[in-house]
């Protein structure tokens, strides 16, 4: 079992210092991703800038903060799973499915201007960017199960 002892080190050899550098490193991929996939996207797709989650800041606000959430999610996973690149993968999928519910109400419920299917489209291509740098990045920390 993946458990951290008292010395910030999980049994499967992840120290949290690793698990924090992996992190930032996974972060700065996911940012990196994302801009350049929205800065391609709106003026390819005339994604209008009344459309507010495409903006440079919302787009790194919002991979900051996921990607965060997934490295403290893997964190846990690692100390508390047996199989955690297994377990991290599957809740990690659930997720992303979950997070793309909101995508899709913004083109039926009109609360968001300028929504538009390129736009909704462009932010779950950005969802699904971050999903794979998350698992691809974070469980390469323990390897395959």
């Amino acid at each position: 079992m993946a458990a951290l002892s008292g010395g910030g080190v999980a049994s499967s050899g992840v120290s949290l210092g690793r698990l924090a550098r992996v992190g930032v490193v996974a972060v700065a991929v996911a940012v990196v991703t994302n801009v350049l996939i929205r800065t391609v996207a709106v003026p390819v797709f005339g994604i209008g800038e009344g459309f507010l989650p495409l903006g440079v800041g919302p787009t790194v606000l919002f991979t900051v903060w996921g990607m965060l959430g997934a490295v403290v999610a893997f964190g846990l996973i690692l100390r508390f799973a047996r199989r955690p690149v297994r377990l991290f993968r599957r809740v990690a999928l659930v997720v992303l499915l979950i997070s793309l519910v909101p995508d899709v109400l913004m083109l039926f419920s009109g609360s968001m201007p300028g929504a538009t299917v390129a736009g909704v489209v462009t932010l779950m291509v950005e969802h699904v960017a971050s999903w794979a740098v998350a698992v691809g990045v974070l469980t390469t920390l323990v390897g395959e199960e």
